[in-house]
């Protein structure tokens, strides 16, 4: 198939965009690198610089099979900082796509969503469960799902929608473990915890991710709506432990206080991933392993130079 990736020089879009050019697929990749790296888009992938705000006059959807939709502004937390922000990267940009859509006659989407839609909800949470978002993040996401919703009733296009958990490996570039690193190369001797460290949550390695969302596939309704994260939950400080210790360091953890590291966090989430294990899927590795091998991947990226602290 022809397929539009958006978001394709991101950290999970690349990887989507990796598989899908191994399945044998003619892949184009729309990206305004404000969060991708170029580097990141596979060589045997066509590279646009598109920006689905700013460019709207310039997307071109003729002769596309299908699009996988996942540019986005992937920090929950700037919501708190710039609502704004949030709503044209995420919501005027999956409008202007679904016009475009629209226009061009594409009649399947592949949407990556998020568990913050649910708000703070009943664990295992499933995909019944009702939508209460409390953060500005999951508000655009849901949003988007709507409008997605909307347009596949209305111009018959079909949709897999898919709810993640906290999605972590290579490439990655936000996030806890992401920032536990960055800040102990600036300071080893002390890690900064945003709540009290008991925030406790499912992590899914990337890979197990992309092919949960392939599986996914198998489904065929209009509108497919799928949660995909690992079997368990880590807490936060945990995390902190295996960061600080594959850095072979000690450092006093510092703590914010409050159960929620930032406005908006929900500092329990644990989805019910039952009716994608009934399409044949399941996830390789636990929310631990996830992250053991997370750290492992983003220090062998890291380029330290002189500073030697990891083991």
């Amino acid at each position: 198939m022809r397929i539009l990736v958006t978001g394709g020089a991101g950290f999970i879009g690349s990887h989507v965009v990796d598989k899908l050019i191994e399945m044998g697929n003619e892949v184009v990749v729309y990206d305004n690198l404000s969060s991708g790296k170029i580097e990141f888009v596979n060589e045997n992938a066509e590279f646009v610089r598109m920006d689905l705000v700013k460019d709207v006059d310039k997307i071109e959807l003729k002769n596309f099979d299908e699009v996988w939709h996942l540019a986005a502004n992937p920090d929950v937390r700037i919501g708190e900082q710039s609502p704004s922000k949030i709503y044209e990267n995420n919501i005027q940009a999956t409008y202007n796509l679904l016009e475009a859509m629209r226009k061009a006659g594409v009649k399947r989407m592949i949407f990556t969503s998020t568990s913050t839609v649910y708000g703070e909800a009943e664990i295992p949470t499933s995909e019944d469960h009702p939508t209460y978002p409390i953060s500005i993040y999951g508000a655009s996401k849901l949003a988007c799902e709507a409008l997605i919703l909307s347009y596949c009733h209305t111009f018959d296009i079909q949709s897999w929608i898919y709810r993640f958990a906290n999605v972590i490996g290579r490439r990655s570039n936000h996030g806890v473990i992401f920032d536990f690193i960055h800040k102990l190369l600036k300071n080893p001797e002390k890690l900064e915890i945003l709540g009290d460290g008991e925030q406790n949550k499912s992590y899914i390695y990337i890979d197990d991710c992309v092919e949960a969302m392939l599986h996914g596939l198998k489904a065929n309704e209009k509108i497919n709506i799928f949660n995909i994260g690992s079997d368990d939950q880590i807490k936060v400080k945990k995390i902190a432990e295996i960061v600080s210790k594959a850095m072979g360091l000690d450092p006093e953890f510092v703590f914010t206080g409050g159960r929620r590291g930032w406005k908006g966090d929900v500092p329990v989430m644990f989805l019910s991933n039952e009716k994608l294990k009934k399409l044949g899927w399941k996830p390789r590795y636990n929310s631990e392993d996830a992250v053991k091998m997370t750290v492992k991947d983003l220090l062998e990226e890291i380029e330290i130079g002189d500073n030697k602290i990891i083991k």
